[in-house]
């Protein structure tokens, strides 16, 4: 399928479970698909950096926090809307990445993945020393209950999300079959023969990197307006790096559509287990799969059912796999 068709295809499905979404009568369901969704742009951000390139991300909540408090902050100085909050955070949260990526990607395996959880620790430290948007305390943010067109503001809230996903699924695609992201595969499975060939490393890994670092931050930037209250320890939740780690390993990390599905199951599995036993197991049952995918099934659910079609499972395809055999073979 060309990349035109493929674009039609998602607008598709985007105006689907839009339209969809006006016809549910219990709000409780679009609040839990918005979750989804925005977990589809979580996990697909960060496969564009963990799962193409092989570096495994530790800072998604850093960049999430970043879209969400700068969105927060400028509204409450500049009361601008909600889209163009979304713009400027990706804009922001692209050049963190870009910035991150710089100083940080020449490490490798573990390495990198410390520097990364340290960024979370170094963002959570000083938003929660930042009066402007409440430190410690939180902010609470006031929205409108209605809108035009939309009527319901989370109706109009879902709509957003809808298009960040599908323009973070989209973007994915369109990277997987470019040159730009031919390139990508080559670094995640040989760095050091991919440079040697003519593949500008760096350059490619810190584009990848602003690029998942931008679809964080969008996809943080609404959060606050759902909401209507945040503060640091619910918006660094350890839920979210978690999940976004998850996701794209048990889907498979090799396609854009690895992601989506492990979003979507495991998205819709956490909504559910929150209404009908505790959210407080959520990251348990999502612990435990991934421990079992990663031993048992390292390419993820499109892995198994490529391996159904005869063709063998390559390990070293995950990413925490992958960097558990460096660092091995860098030990010896």
């Amino acid at each position: 399928m060309s990349n035109g068709r493929f674009i039609a295809l998602a607008c598709l499905v985007g105006i689907a479970l839009v339209a969809g979404s006006m016809f549910v009568t219990n709000e409780y369901y679009v609040f839990a698909a918005y979750f989804v969704l925005q977990y589809v742009v979580l996990a697909t951000a960060w496969n564009i950096l963990g799962g193409y390139v092989g570096y495994v991300n530790f800072g998604t909540t850093a960049f999430l926090a970043i879209g969400l408090y700068s969105a927060a902050a400028l509204n409450k100085w500049l009361d601008l809307p909600i889209p163009v909050l979304i713009l400027i955070a990706g804009v922001l949260c692209g050049g963190v990445g870009l910035a991150m990526g710089y100083l940080t990607i020449r490490l490798r395996g573990v390495y990198f993945t410390i520097a990364t959880l340290a960024l979370s620790v170094v963002v959570q430290t000083f938003i929660t020393n930042w009066d402007y948007v409440g430190g410690s305390r939180g902010i609470y943010i006031m929205r409108p209950s209605e809108v035009p067109v939309f009527g319901s503001y989370v109706a109009y809230l879902f709509f957003l999300m809808t298009v960040l996903a599908v323009a973070a699924v989209v973007t994915a695609r369109v990277i997987e079959r470019s040159t730009f992201g031919f390139g990508l595969a080559a670094i995640r499975d040989d760095e050091i023969a991919a440079a040697a060939s003519g593949v500008p490393v760096l350059r490619l890994k810190l584009v990848a990197a602003a690029i998942s670092g931008a679809l964080m931050g969008m996809a943080g930037a609404p959060l606050p307006f759902y909401l209507t209250y945040v503060e640091p320890t619910s918006s660094f939740s350890l839920a979210y790096t978690v999940n976004s780690v998850a996701m794209p390993l048990v889907g498979g990390t090799t396609s854009w559509l690895g992601p989506v599905i492990g979003a979507v199951l495991l998205g819709t599995m956490q909504q559910a287990m929150t209404v009908l036993i505790s959210s407080s197991v959520n990251l348990l049952v999502v612990g435990v799969l991934l421990v079992i995918f990663v031993i048992a099934a390292p390419n993820g659910i499109l892995g198994l059912i490529r391996s159904m079609g005869g063709k063998k499972p390559d390990p070293e395809t995950n990413p925490l796999a992958a960097m558990l055999v460096a660092e091995k073979r860098s030990g010896q």
